[in-house]
């Protein structure tokens, strides 16, 4: 259940409505605007190994086990522009692996693509490889380290951007793992994270109102969030400059987001909430998964939507 209340307090400069959402809350999916939809598919189908669950033509839905849950929604609009690289939007979406032998796997196969890869990072919590696809969206690929193993101290997780043990990871293949072999159908979406124009006005939105709990804060320029005790769903930073815009309707990214909540009662709960905070919020049919969505934008103008998992 998500609890609320009419009172408020203060934690590190946001104004905090004793409001949180349900421990089961994560990222469900994201719908990226794209420039060729068969340039991307070749990405995220061939290459990361995400499967086709549904195909309306220009826009296609990709999952881990080509079925619900779903994971990325590909919407082409042909000869779509490059997003500024001074705008607010998506900085990039984190595809989770259930283990390290899953996260080898799959680099193993982007690599022998030779793949350009932008990093290797060790988070303390995770173990990252970043890339971009085709239309340069960032895409971080990763698995947890154990929660036993994360540290907590002063009410925040320990993160870092160490070195990666490649040769650790990679140790984790067994005989017999091939290129081909399909993704664990375990895979999902860990995060999203975003580039937005103002940092404190993104945590009033995600933690003051939205009630995502601050993770991680000592990053300069970003803020982590996230439901449950997880290291976080949600990153914001103001990278791309601050007071930077929105990047234009016709320029390729982040089209909307989702956030898939545990049962109907919360979706009812949230509702009530942003009513009784008069925020705008919108109760729809989603137009390509045909599931009720409870949309709301963020102060960058991103489309956050709700729906009951």
């Amino acid at each position: 259940m998500v609890s609320q209340s009419s009172s408020q307090k203060h934690f590190e400069g946001y104004t905090v409505n004793d409001f949180r959402l349900p421990g089961l809350t994560h990222i469900g999916y994201v719908h990226l605007q794209v420039s060729n939809l068969k340039r991307s598919l070749h990405f995220y189908e061939t290459l990361v190994g995400l499967k086709r669950a549904i195909d309306l033509g220009d826009t296609v839905v990709l999952s881990a086990s080509g079925k619900a849950p779903y994971h990325i929604m590909l919407t082409e609009l042909p000869g779509a522009r490059p997003k500024p690289a001074r705008s607010s939007g998506l900085y990039h979406v984190a595809i989770r692996f259930p283990s390290r032998r899953e996260l080898a796997k799959v680099f193993r196969r982007l690599y022998a693509h030779d793949t350009a890869f932008q990093g290797f990072s060790d988070h303390l919590v995770s173990e990252a490889i970043y890339l971009a696809d085709p239309d340069e969206n960032g895409v971080e690929l990763y698995a947890d380290r154990s929660r036993a193993q994360w540290v907590m101290q002063e009410n925040q997780v320990q993160m870092a951007t160490l070195h990666l043990n490649l040769d650790s990871l990679l140790g984790e293949l067994r005989e017999g793992d091939s290129g081909a072999d399909p993704i664990d159908s375990n895979t999902d979406i860990g995060h999203v994270h975003l580039h937005v124009s103002d940092l404190h006005a993104a945590g009033e939105f995600y933690n003051g109102l939205i009630g995502f709990d601050v993770t991680q804060r000592s990053y300069p320029g970003a803020l982590f969030l996230s439901a449950g005790g997880y290291h976080h769903h949600i990153g914001v930073n103001t990278w791309a400059g601050r007071g930077v815009p929105p990047p234009p309707r016709d320029a390729v990214g982040l089209l909307s987001f989702g956030i898939s909540i545990p049962d109907q009662q919360s979706m009812n709960s949230i509702a009530k909430h942003f009513e009784q905070h008069g925020t705008q919020f919108e109760i729809k049919q989603h137009e390509v998964l045909h599931t009720e969505v409870l949309q709301v934008k963020s102060p960058d103008t991103m489309s956050v939507e709700f729906f009951k998992n």
